[in-house]
């Protein structure tokens, strides 16, 4: 039988390698035992945890780790020498790794695979309504919980439909593993039914893919893609399954090797003391220091707190940092870039010493890039060496896990008796930046700023719900007026960009948080694009709350309308043109055909009163805010723009 095609790993310390490594099972006190001085790194609890890697070099000073929690040995539902169909070897696979919930969606090539699933005892399918809002929930699952998503597809059109989740995931590092069922082997290449080359169609947008050709292979490539997605820069990886691969019977072999010895030879190890030592002498040079975090900051939060406790230096954040340190805490600048708040553009603008830690200086945060941080030396930490140097050229780079690197640095500061770090006349600096440029909005009359709608929905929730969004206005005013305090809490599509994102993603939030507050904030335009997900909301009760920002409008291009096209309106009017008067579509008729209950609000002060019944309603509910299309996302700086071309005052009842 051939071997698996497997593609290239996108980045080049990812590239596919040949090398065995032993995974014995079920005893994971005796993993990689064979060769136990060839892998500098730990792994811990596979079966129940995501993946989680530690070098342990022997002259790096650490501090006590947590114990290691031995897993019970699996047991299966099967007798070892008991035949068994490739889809029941691959399903019981995802038990092994831990996988308890799956977002599947059924059809020719993947029926075996819910077959299986229909045998399984641990794993719940939650059937979403298309393939997309499949995968979208399985990023929502990830990104909320920290645990890798799962998603399934069928063949053709199935695995196509997942193509802008997989592109998503990669662009936004989120763990997850879809499976596709394909046609069968003999089939392939020949235009069968509902066949798409899947493998080489996902190539480019996934972290690693499979076309499974053995089905005794099955056990091996899980174990890998789940080992993939999960350790250094986490991403998207694909399996592809023929179907009669799928039916394929054969006993199991739970303990064949991996084959990955390049790849984690490529893992980034512990960073150098003596770059930690340069990091140190560097904040203690400065005298306008700032903090630059990222997504790569959201496992590591607890260190970065202890790190801006011990240095009292301010903290911007990107879009996808959010969360990773407390936006309500007087060291946070909220977040920067395009849409980010003016005095923490100003501090990037006006510091000394940049401290980019797991960010990629993305063109929406940096603007024109030679002048993004100009006066600044710059230290950059990421995992992934591809982004290095890739757009900003740091002074100093350190290619890492954020934590290790941030536990490395806050000993060096505990350990610094003689270091005397005071900021205090640079935060006073930007405190006065946050008096005379504080975020703010206009009201006009009974009508209902959108952003009033959001700081008032962060106040009925003491900050403590997930908040889950589309793409545009509504996303952008999310990220400015909800005080994000806690990693995982804010789930949005960040360098994708991709609108319907935002209801599935709720979905896959509250199954993985069950007990928590779950509101997807949404556009009216994003929230039709996913719209059909109502059904899974009604039909699994999940006590998701949606409030819609509807302003009939493609709201973001209609600011971009407004403010460089003369305001033409060029078919970003989202309403019936024939019947201008009425609010288009009815949502509340909509939710009434998926059986949710639904109430819509036009004035201000029936907000709060609707805002309160929408959050004590037991259950999935739908609020329609109708605000203002004359509404502009502020401060603004435009593409390709600096911080001297920030804009902070106007909206579409202007003329430009």
């Amino acid at each position: 039988m051939p071997t698996p095609n497997i593609s290239a790993i996108k980045h080049p310390s990812m590239t596919t390698t040949t090398a065995n490594i032993s995974f014995p099972n079920p005893k994971p006190s005796s993993f990689l035992s064979s060769k136990p001085n060839h892998f500098p790194f730990t792994l811990i609890n596979y079966q129940k945890r995501p993946l989680h890697i530690t070098n342990t070099l022997a002259d790096y000073p650490s501090k006590p780790t947590d114990p290691i929690t031995i897993p019970q040995p699996f047991i299966s539902r099967f007798a070892p020498d008991q035949p068994r169909k490739g889809a029941d070897i691959l399903v019981e696979a995802l038990e092994r790794e831990g996988v308890t919930d799956v977002f599947a969606y059924p059809g020719g090539a993947s029926m075996e695979i819910h077959q299986a699933l229909t045998r399984s005892n641990v794993i719940r399918n939650v059937l979403p309504r298309h393939e997309q809002g499949g995968v979208f929930a399985a990023e929502g699952y990830a990104r909320a919980s920290g645990r890798t998503g799962v998603c399934i597809a069928t063949s053709g059109p199935g695995a196509t439909n997942l193509v802008s989740g997989l592109a998503d995931a990669l662009l936004d590092s989120i763990p997850i593993v879809a499976i596709t069922g394909q046609v069968p082997r003999r089939m392939i290449g020949t235009d069968a039914f509902q066949e798409t080359p899947i493998v080489e169609v996902t190539r480019s947008i996934t972290k690693h893919n499979y076309l499974v050709l053995d089905v005794e292979d099955i056990p091996r490539v899980v174990r890998e893609a789940f080992f993939l997605a999960n350790s250094g820069r986490p991403g998207p990886v694909l399996i592809d399954v023929p179907k009669d691969v799928q039916q394929q019977l054969v006993v199991p072999n739970w303990n064949a090797p991996i084959k990955l010895t390049g790849y984690v030879s490529r893992l980034p190890k512990l960073p150098e003391m003596n770059h930690l030592e340069q990091i140190v002498r560097f904040i203690s040079e400065s005298k306008k220091p700032v903090l630059y975090v990222g997504g790569g900051c959201l496992n590591s939060s607890e260190e970065l707190r202890r790190f801006v406790e011990l240095t009292g230096i301010p903290v911007a954040s990107t879009l996808m940092g959010l969360g990773a340190y407390p936006g309500s805490d007087d060291l946070s600048l909220q977040m920067l870039g395009m849409h980010g708040t003016v005095y923490a553009n100003y501090a990037v603008d006006s510091a000394d010493l940049l401290l980019a830690f797991g960010v990629r200086f993305d063109d929406r945060v940096t603007g024109k890039i030679e002048a993004f941080a100009s006066r600044s030396k710059i230290v950059h930490i990421d995992i992934d060496p591809a982004e290095i140097g890739k757009n900003k050229q740091p002074h100093v780079s350190i290619c890492a896990d954020v934590r290790s690197a941030l536990e490395g640095i806050n000993r060096l500061l505990e350990q610094g008796r003689n270091l005397k770090l005071d900021f205090s006349e640079w935060r006073e600096e930007l405190d006065e930046q946050k008096k005379m440029y504080p975020l703010s909005f206009k009201t006009f009359g009974e009508a209902i700023p959108p952003q009033y709608a959001i700081k008032l929905l962060d106040e009925l929730t003491e900050g403590k719900a997930i908040i889950s969004t589309g793409v545009g206005q509504h996303q952008m005013w999310a990220a400015q007026w909800y005080k994000y305090n806690r990693p995982r809490q804010w789930l949005t599509s960040s360098g994708l960009g991709a609108m319907g994102f935002g209801l599935p993603a709720a979905v896959g939030a509250s199954v993985a948080n069950p007990d928590s507050i779950v509101v997807d904030i949404d556009g009216d335009g994003s929230f039709l694009m996913n719209v059909q997900e109502l059904a899974v909301l009604r039909v699994e009760n999940l006590p998701i709350k949606i409030m819609i920002l509807n302003n009939q409008h493609l709201g973001m291009v209609v600011q971009w309308e407004d403010r460089f096209y003369k305001a033409n309106r060029a078919h970003t009017y989202l309403g019936n043109p024939l019947k201008e008067s009425e609010i288009y579509p009815n949502w509340l008729k909509i939710a009434e055909g998926f059986d949710i209950p639904a109430a819509r609000v036009t004035r201000k002060s029936e907000l709060k009163e609707a805002m309160q019944k929408m959050l004590e309603t037991p259950g999935p509910y739908l609020l329609d805010v109708i605000v203002p299309h004359q509404e502009h996302v502020l401060p603004m700086i435009p593409s390709g723009g600096a911080f001297k071309d920030v804009i902070t005052e106007g909206d579409g009842r202007s003329t430009y």
